[in-house]
């Protein structure tokens, strides 16, 4: 499951409560267009800010509507037994995949996320994804933690946060990655905007919060790519330039919440609080560009 378009769909909440209802509808979103996985519960799912209990239940909702479609669900969080209480429970709610982030309020060295993914995977009997997320995290991984990791029980895939500074440099680094770990790992690129570039760098997968709002663009973006057709997919991403340049000004989140509004699969306010979607001007801009794209 862990190559193609995985699409992280938000978890829309209302009032401190998830709008199940609208996650539901989000979801079968996803399923109907085809996209190759969903990425439940992810930083796009806004997963830290739920509890465990509504985690749990969310990720058996999401397996249960997904339309046998797999679904990979976050489990990161502070404290190892939460973490391992959510892989537990995620498991047994049927996902295909679980992903991880190293997540801590006191930032980790390399010798703690080593340890961290150590214990982890150790109780996995599914594929777990790394997440490299340093402006979430504090933590960066090099690629030689990225490695030792990727070689551990139950890794299938690592998800990157960039591949490099320009293309050249992009698939050397993802083909010197690549040596290193099993061929049974995938590599994958989050960051919209560097979709094409990280495809044409030799990654397997888009993990994608675009992907999880407008997944028939995505889609089209993705399978160019995965044709070998690496011109038509720039060409996708530079039409999609105005929204990537939304996504870089106010975050991502922040931007596909409105967007979910504007097109009526949510509710403002639909970000947990004390986080805000866009209004006003910034509003209308993006409603602008929706509609100049034709994304819905």
């Amino acid at each position: 499951m862990m190559t193609g378009l995985c699409a992280f769909p938000l978890t829309p909440i209302a009032h401190g409560k998830v709008d199940e209802d609208a996650f539901i509808q989000l979801i079968h979103h996803l399923a109907a267009a085809g996209v190759d996985a969903i990425g439940a519960l992810g930083s796009t799912g806004s997963y830290a800010y739920l509890t465990r209990q509504e985690r749990q239940h969310l990720a058996k909702v999401a397996v249960d509507q997904a339309g046998g479609i797999p679904v990979m669900v976050s489990i990161g969080a502070i404290r190892l037994d939460e973490v391992l209480a959510l892989a537990e429970a995620a498991q047994q709610a049927g996902v295909s995949a679980v992903m991880m982030a190293p997540v801590s309020y006191q930032r980790l060295k390399p010798d703690e996320v080593l340890a961290l993914y150590e214990a982890v995977t150790r109780q996995l009997s599914v594929p777990l994804c790394i997440y490299d997320n340093p402006g979430t995290t504090g933590f960066s991984f090099t690629d030689d933690l990225l490695a030792e990791i990727a070689a551990m029980p139950s890794v299938g895939s690592v998800k990157l946060s960039t591949v490099a500074g320009t293309p050249l440099s992009g698939k050397a680094r993802v083909a010197a990655l690549r040596a290193r770990i099993p061929h049974s790992v995938s590599i994958g690129i989050s960051g919209d905007w560097q979709a094409a570039e990280g495809f044409a760098a030799g990654c397997d997968t888009w993990y994608s919060v675009a992907g999880g709002l407008f997944p028939a663009v995505c889609l089209a973006l993705t399978r160019a790519a995965q044709a070998g057709d690496h011109q038509s997919a720039a060409r996708v991403s530079e039409g999609l330039e105005p929204l990537w340049q939304l996504f870089r000004q106010h975050g991502s989140l922040r931007v596909v919440a409105a967007a979910a509004d504007i097109l009526g699969y949510t509710q403002p306010p639909c970000l947990p609080f004390p986080l805000r979607e866009l209004g006003g001007a910034e509003k209308a801009q993006l409603n602008a560009v929706l509609t100049s794209l034709a994304l819905k």
